[in-house]
């Protein structure tokens, strides 16, 4: 009996072991399961952020390409669109050339020019003059002569032009330095400034096809130009001109400022002249002032000592005066004794 009793109490007691264990067992399960899971969720939440990533890459990669995509379009319009004028500007050039006859260029190009100057005559050039040469007195005549001034009647700038062209089938083909001379000789003719040479001449010439060309080594300040460059060599020789004339003012008034100072220098130099003179003249009569001075003071120090010797002998007769008493008058002297004795 008590032997079944202590195996029933062994049992209980490794029942007891057993269900600590499971419960250990299963406690170990579920944290391993927890743990998992939470390992699982970062490792998830790890690859849907790098999905996410590729997904915006892609993006900015999409874009980036349709970006670069419309820019190099844009681009490739805009060539397309600058040849196609350029194309139509040769084209309308050779039109232009072939319709024509060499004077009536020639004339065209004179009416382009003045065509656009008078798009800004009225807002940028109110005080300029731009008019055909028609004076041929010295033999020859430019084509137009542009001056402006300022509002006190200065000169700013002026520029004799000449216009050349001839259509690519004449049969003497001439250059831009068949016209130089006369140009320049109607520059000096007509007190212009500047000379310039408006030409569609030499039109393979790269030399005058880069745009405004200074040609002062042959002809001093002549410059050769395509048309489409009219209006900018005024501008540029109208500015340059006025910064010209702001430095001939400042000159002007330097040597007023310098004329100025020299008569304020010759006032000093007459002032200080002057101003010697009388110091010199003021300097002596002082001097002999101090001189009658000092002979004043020496005859004042005598005056002095004189009045010095004199309240010196007053005082003592004071005090003689003082120390005299009818004992001394009567001293050895009976009868005026007796006289002051009868008074008494």
């Amino acid at each position: 009996m008590a032997l079944q009793v202590a195996l029933n109490n062994l049992k209980d007691e490794k029942n007891q072991e057993i269900n600590q264990l499971k419960s250990k067992i299963e406690r170990a399960d579920t944290q391993y399961e927890l743990s998992l899971s939470n390992s699982v969720r970062g490792i998830e939440k790890e690859r849907d952020q790098l999905v996410n990533d590729l997904k915006n890459k892609d993006t900015e990669k999409e874009l980036l390409e349709k970006s670069l995509n419309e820019q190099f379009k844009n681009k490739l319009q805009h060539k397309e669109e600058a040849i196609k004028l350029k194309e139509e500007e040769i084209e309308r050039l050779k039109d232009f050339k072939q319709k024509l006859s060499t004077k009536m260029l020639g004339e065209s190009l004179e009416q382009h020019c003045e065509i656009e100057f008078n798009k800004l005559r009225a807002t940028a050039f109110q005080n300029a003059y731009f008019e055909k040469d028609n004076d041929a007195s010295r033999g020859t005549k430019g084509d137009y002569i542009f001056k402006e001034s300022d509002t006190n009647k200065n000169e700013i700038v002026s520029i004799m032009f000449e216009m050349k062209n001839e259509n690519d089938t004449t049969a003497s083909k001439k250059k831009n330095e068949d016209f130089f001379a006369k140009l320049d000789k109607d520059r000096k003719d007509k007190g212009c400034e500047y000379a310039v040479l408006v030409s569609l001449l030499e039109t393979d010439n790269e030399f005058y096809n880069t745009g405004i060309v200074d040609v002062s080594y042959k002809y001093p300040k002549m410059y050769v130009i395509r048309p489409q460059f009219f209006i900018p060599i005024i501008t540029l020789l109208r500015n340059a001109g006025m910064k010209s004339l702001e430095y001939k003012h400042e000159l002007t008034l330097m040597r007023n400022q310098n004329v100025d100072i020299s008569t304020f220098e010759d006032k000093i130099n007459d002032f200080k002249t002057g101003f010697a003179r009388n110091y010199d003249l003021a300097s002596r009569q002082f001097k002999t002032a101090i001189t009658e001075i000092d002979a004043t003071i020496k005859h004042l120090e005598k005056v002095k000592e004189a009045l010095n010797s004199s309240v010196n002998n007053l005082r003592l007769a004071n005090n003689k005066t003082e120390s005299l008493t009818i004992k001394k008058l009567t001293y050895n002297n009976p009868t005026m004794k007796a006289k002051f004795n009868d008074l008494n």
